[in-house]
């Protein structure tokens, strides 16, 4: 159908916000049912809470069981799945793993199951988004705006928080605020927010009352809560990476884990309860505190930890349940047990422990997720006032702050990278914003001084073919430019008249760390057709010039790393498929390659080729590279892949092609 029009792209965007609002919805009804029926089981049996040592591992098994029916991508939070999807898919995310996802999610976490639905939510979202672009034959990058809006709606509905699902779907899962992006997810999240909201109203949202940030003075102690923060979200993350590693070296059977996982969450849950589900209840019992209630600040100390550990092994013990509303939970407990010991041990009545547990949870949120907006933002419209703006500004940019001087990265890159799976940065930005002006500026090959004069300044732009040169200085330093036009103004070539007459004082300039972009704003807005690039060891010393041809210069080398981004995402996909690995093939006597150029082998998709030996040499393949008689090529690919390749290599008939693929 190609491109559509900009009203049934906004009429999608409508549709697929109906549609997450209808599955958020559906699953927080299904996790309920699930919920109800395991605390009928406790009563019924007469185990009370030790029922959860059993129906947590039968959710997990569940939940495990049908991730190697329908996976991957069911096991887990979701939201890294998302974002491969997007990035290295081409928002291309399987339909059919949407149904099994939501039935995993509810007998995860309906059982007893650590996490919370949001990350299944997003991927669900993803899902539906994905779908629908295809289904409407949308264009790439409108594939990508419906794909982020259906996450990010996933958890504005889940919050009736429909500003934090626009800012998570631009500040995690796109990792841009491009413009053109935003009528779709703003759309998609408030139409999400509102029909979740008619379906299941506020009983199973989250909620708060709106909290007073007390005495500026507290700022201080608001300042030392997020600290607290960026240490418990150091734990997390350490804890993550600790039980992925762990798992990875077990020796026992795969289908043990979620039982064994499973075991030991319920045991913690006997003691904890608090720290098994989703911790909705317990969380919004925490907001509505104004004191301490029934709540001691050690044992909400106990339950931010405990609660760390049943979330990591209900993920990693193939649990479908994300992270997102754990993060909200660690970090509510852990502002409200802070709260509590100022007020008990301490000595400081002036301290509402409500308002603390929303400001732990902005900022453990902004210290595992890396998004300090999102976290910011879903606060103010979890309380529907602003009177926390201060604490949560100031709590979520040092948790940012202090994360990135210990060099602590979010929990979704962490397993991502953990994964070997880099995704692509800076995609939807200007082509020129991605090149320095110091690539492409031109070197200084001549100046003018003041006292010249213009018959001299003439003659050297007969000379330089230039139109324009920087003038400066006996230091060396730019005091102006002076350009043809300049001296035509002044009368034409003269000896009476010199350089300082003509030229142009305090002209325009670039530092060479900037973008060509910005430098490109600059001429176009003065007028000009040059700039003058300052930098090194003195202030004002001319080291460059940015002319117009450096703006050719600058599209072609943005156009070559574009190009350098396409293929590194191509071998990220390639590499991210099950199986994938590095294998041989040689060129032989009877090998239709022999003697073809690399560009003329119509190579298997799935396959990257990586290097070509040759005798003693190793040569980087190139689309001018001629195989020859001996060559060892080297790919990485799928087994699929390696067969194909093989056949492509020692017997197909090779058809040329204008280009490598």
């Amino acid at each position: 159908m190609g491109r559509k029009g900009s009203a049934t792209f906004i009429a999608a965007a409508v549709a697929l916000g109906v549609l997450v609002g209808l599955a958020t919805a559906a699953l927080a009804v299904l996790i309920e049912w699930v919920s109800k029926f395991t605390e009928q089981f406790g009563d019924w049996t007469g185990w009370g809470l030790w029922a959860f040592v059993v129906l947590v591992p039968v959710g997990m098994l569940a939940s495990w069981a049908i991730n190697r029916r329908w996976g991957p991508g069911i096991s887990g939070g979701g939201v890294t799945d998302t974002m491969v999807g997007l990035s290295l898919h081409g928002g291309y995310l399987p339909t059919k793993a949407a149904l099994p996802k939501m039935f995993a999610t509810a007998m995860t976490l309906g059982t007893g199951g650590s996490g919370g639905r949001e990350g299944p939510i997003v991927f669900i979202g993803g899902i539906l988004g994905s779908k629908l672009s295809r289904v409407a034959n949308f264009d790439h990058d409108r594939i990508r705006s419906l794909v982020a809006a259906g996450a990010g709606a996933g958890i504005g509905a889940s919050f009736n928080a429909p500003i934090a699902g626009m800012l998570f779907a631009m500040e995690v899962i796109l990792g841009s605020f491009a413009i053109r992006h935003l009528s779709a997810i703003v759309i998609t999240s408030v139409v999400a927010a509102v029909t979740a909201e008619q379906l299941i109203g506020e009983e199973l949202v989250l909620t708060s009352p709106p909290h007073s940030a007390g005495d500026p003075r507290l700022l201080l102690l608001y300042t030392a809560l997020a600290v607290l923060a960026v240490a418990v979200g150091f734990i997390d993350l350490k804890a993550d990476d600790l039980v992925a590693r762990f798992k990875a070296r077990e020796r026992f059977p795969q289908w043990m884990r979620p039982i064994l996982y499973g075991v030991t969450i319920g045991l913690l849950g006997v003691v904890w309860p608090e720290a098994l589900g989703t911790g909705r209840t317990f969380l919004n019992g925490l907001l509505n505190l104004q004191g301490a209630g029934d709540y001691v600040w050690w044992a909400l100390a106990a339950i931010t930890i405990v609660k760390i550990l049943t979330s990591v092994l209900t993920r990693e013990g193939g649990g479908s349940a994300g992270e997102f509303m754990a993060s909200l939970v660690i970090g509510g407990s852990l502002g409200a047990a802070f709260a509590i010991f100022l007020q008990s041990v301490a000595g400081v009545d002036s301290v509402n422990t409500g308002a603390f547990a929303i400001v732990g949870m902005a900022a453990l949120l902004a210290t595992t997720a890396r998004a300090p907006l999102t976290s910011v933002i879903i606060v103010f419209e979890l309380t529907g006032n602003y009177e926390l703006v201060l604490p949560l500004m100031l709590g979520a940019a040092l948790s940012v702050y202090l994360g990135d001087r210990f060099q602590m990265e979010g929990s979704y890159i962490t397993k991502l990278r953990r994964d070997g799976i880099e995704l692509p940065t800076n995609e939807d930005i200007d082509l020129l914003d991605i090149v320095d002006v110091s690539e492409v500026m031109q070197e200084v090959d001549g100046v003018l001084h003041p006292w010249q004069s213009l018959a001299d300044a003439a003659e050297f732009f007969d000379l330089s073919t230039h139109h324009g040169a920087p003038v400066v200085n006996d230091l060396d330093e730019l005091v102006g430019v002076l350009s043809l036009s300049d001296i035509a103004k002044a009368g034409g070539p003269s000896h009476a008249v010199t350089v300082a007459d003509a030229m142009t004082t305090n002209p325009i300039t670039i530092a060479p760390e900037a973008p060509v972009s910005m430098a490109l704003s600059r001429m176009a807005g003065m007028g000009v057709g040059r700039l003058p690039v300052i930098g090194g060891s003195r202030q004002r010393e001319v080291i460059g010039m940015f002319r117009r041809e450096s703006v050719v210069r600058a599209y072609e080398h943005a156009l070559s790393m574009t190009k350098g981004r396409e293929l590194h995402r191509e071998r990220q996909r390639i590499r991210s498929q099950p199986g994938a690995d590095f294998f041989v093939v040689e060129v032989n006597e009877e090998s239709p390659v022999a003697n073809r150029l690399i560009a003329e082998v119509q190579w298997p998709s799935d396959a990257v080729l990586v290097s070509i030996q040759r005798a003693t040499s190793i040569l980087v393949p190139h689309g001018d590279t001629m195989l020859r008689i001996g060559d060892v090529l080297t790919a990485f690919g799928t087994p699929e892949a390696r067969g194909e390749l093989e056949g492509i290599v020692v017997r197909a008939h090779i058809e040329p092609t204008d280009s490598m693929d």
